[in-house]
């Protein structure tokens, strides 16, 4: 149906989405309020329908970080991150420290996490990409298809750099697509 409505033979100018034009949106009431939406890299990304299991980990860890953090720390599950000037995605669970008095989404996060299922290429590509570009220092993914975690740890950019193993730099740019 889409190819229908685009003549293939012209480039197509697609006009990126700030993040500060995403937000007035979303006050705006724009969309729809069960429509499960982020901006990512500028481009309003469809969030994946939650199963039992992802829903059933998210509620777990939620529960174990807030019986055990430090109440200089917040935990926010499935909340808006501004990551960066284009990117607004909303981690199923983030860890900030808090911050008395902010009156917009958090630019900072300490650590994020994503569970999952059908969403895995997405949280290991462009969401790996953007939580690297916005420093966020740790990043685990619930991998609930094999049944393992991915921690992701000092992220420099767009380069992964181990922290037990000194002098790597792996360019994400790099990676096979």
């Amino acid at each position: 149906m889409l190819d229908a409505m685009f003549d293939s033979s012209e480039p197509l100018e697609i006009r990126p989405l700030a993040r500060s034009e995403y937000d007035r949106m979303v006050e705006a009431g724009i969309f729809d309020e069960d429509e499960h939406i982020e901006l990512l890299r500028g481009q309003l990304v469809a969030m994946s329908k939650e199963g039992w299991q992802h829903s059933a980990v998210i509620s777990w860890l939620n529960e174990a970080l807030i019986r055990q953090i430090d109440p200089a720390f917040e935990v926010r599950p499935q909340l808006p991150f501004a990551a960066d000037e284009w990117s607004e995605p909303q981690p199923d669970i983030a860890i900030r420290r808090k911050t008395p008095g902010l009156r917009q989404h958090p630019s900072e996060l300490l650590m994020a996490i994503e569970v999952s299922d059908s969403s895995l290429r997405k949280d290991r590509g462009i969401k790996l990409r953007i939580y690297a570009g916005a420093s966020v220092p740790e990043y685990w993914i619930f991998d609930l298809q094999h049944d393992c975690v991915e921690v992701y740890t000092e992220p420099s950019g767009e380069i992964l750099r181990p922290t037990q193993v000194a002098g790597i730099a792996i360019p994400l740019a790099d990676m096979p697509r």
